[in-house]
Order: C-alpha cells, then structure tokens, then sequence
C-alpha cells in the first residue's frame, strides 16, 4: 500500500544555517522517488532560489537519520536530513 505523502525533517548547521536563515524545514514530499540531490533542489524551488548555492555546494556534508550520505542517497517518510558545513580541522 503506498502512502500519499511523505513526511520528512531538514536540519541545517552551523554557516549553513546562519546563511539560510533557519534551522529546520518540515517538508511532505513529492510522491515520486526522492533523493537527497532531489530534494536539494525542491527545497530551492518552494522556499528560495538564492538557497542553490549554498545547497549545491560540492562540499556540504548530507546525512541521513544521522549517517553520512551522497547525493544518489534514498528518502522515505520519517526520514531526518541533515546539511553541515565542510569540516575544518588541525
């Protein structure tokens, strides 16, 4: 049985969110497949294209249901996404 939408919760990080200006996004998803390049990209289209940049930035680090993901990384209802900052470190 497939359900009609998709619950799932965005959190942003550190300059991530201090850019952006919020710090988490509930989102229903598309019925399609989803992955987290996907929903990069619908979160800039419903909320703010000047988001790209920052989003599609090579360098952010995506997780999902806190382990590290890529970008080709599946979403289901429940699902917690995270975007951090590239990490620093010496």
């Amino acid at each position: 049985m497939r359900q009609n939408k998709a619950m799932v919760t965005v959190l942003f990080f550190a300059r991530i969110r201090e850019q952006l200006g919020i710090d988490r996004l509930s989102l229903i998803l598309p019925q399609e497949p989803m992955t987290v390049s996907r929903l990069k990209q619908h979160i800039v289209d419903i909320h703010n294209p000047d988001w790209s940049d920052i989003l599609m930035a090579d360098n952010v680090i995506k997780a999902v249901n806190q382990e590290v993901v890529d970008d080709n990384h599946s979403l289901k209802e429940g699902d917690e996404i995270a975007f951090f900052p590239p990490v620093t470190g010496g």
